[in-house]
C-alpha cells in the first residue's frame, strides 16, 4: 500500500549574515540563502547583517528566536576558528536541544570537496525553544553545500523517512514529560 503524497509546507525563515565588511549589496552567501530557500517555496520574512561582535549576534538570534513567526533562522559567517569568529559562542546560551548530526554530517559532505580543511569548520544546528537555528560558515561553497545536500530535504515536508518539518507542530505543543 502506498501512502499518499504529502503537500508542501513552507516554513518561515530568518537569515542572519554575520560579517563585519558585508553589506546587502556584497552578501553572497546571505543572498545565496535567500534564493535558495525562496526557489524552494519557503517564506524568508527577515533578513539582516551583524558584524562579528558575540552580543550583537546573540542579540539577533535572540530576537528571531522570540519571534512567533520565524521558525527556522539560517545565519552564515562567524563558525571559523579565528578570535572573530564566535558565531557558536554567541547562539550557545540559547540552545535547548543541539543537533550534532546536522554539523556532521555537513563536514563529512564538505571533505569530499575541500578536504582536511573541513575541519576549520564548526557548522552546527540546534533547537532554541521552539526555533530551528542553523549556522553555516561564510562562504557560498559552503552555503551551497549545505543548502543542497542537507536543508532543502530536511526543510522539505515531502522527504522520507523523516524531516525537521513534520516535527515542527509536535516541538510548539508538546512539553517535556
Amino acid at each position: 500500500m502506498t501512502s499518499p503524497a504529502r503537500e508542501f509546507i513552507p516554513v518561515h525563515v530568518a537569515v542572519l549574515t554575520v560579517s563585519d565588511t558585508r553589506t546587502v549589496e556584497t552578501d553572497t552567501s546571505g543572498r545565496l540563502a535567500v534564493d535558495r530557500l525562496t526557489e524552494a517555496g519557503h517564506r524568508v520574512i527577515r533578513r539582516a547583517i551583524v558584524r562579528d561582535d558575540r552580543e550583537a549576534i546573540r542579540a539577533a538570534l535572540q530576537a528571531f528566536i522570540d519571534d512567533p513567526e520565524v521558525e527556522v533562522v539560517i545565519t552564515t559567517g562567524g563558525t571559523g576558528v579565528t578570535p572573530r569568529d564566535v558565531t557558536p559562542e554567541a547562539l550557545a546560551p540559547l540552545v535547548t536541544k543541539p543537533i550534532p548530526g546536522f554539523g556532521e554530517l555537513f563536514r563529512w559532505l564538505s571533505f569530499a570537496e575541500i578536504g582536511t580543511s573541513t575541519i576549520q569548520s564548526r557548522a552546527e544546528a540546534a533547537l532554541c525553544g521552539t526555533t530551528y537555528v542553523f549556522l553555516l560558515p561564510g562562504s557560498t561553497g559552503a552555503v551551497r553545500t549545505a543548502f543542497d545536500k542537507i536543508l532543502l530535504q530536511q526543510l522539505d515536508h515531502r522527504h522520507r523517512p523523516c524531516n525537521f518539518v513534520e516535527l515542527l507542530p509536535r516541538i510548539r505543543n508538546e512539553r517535556e514529560g
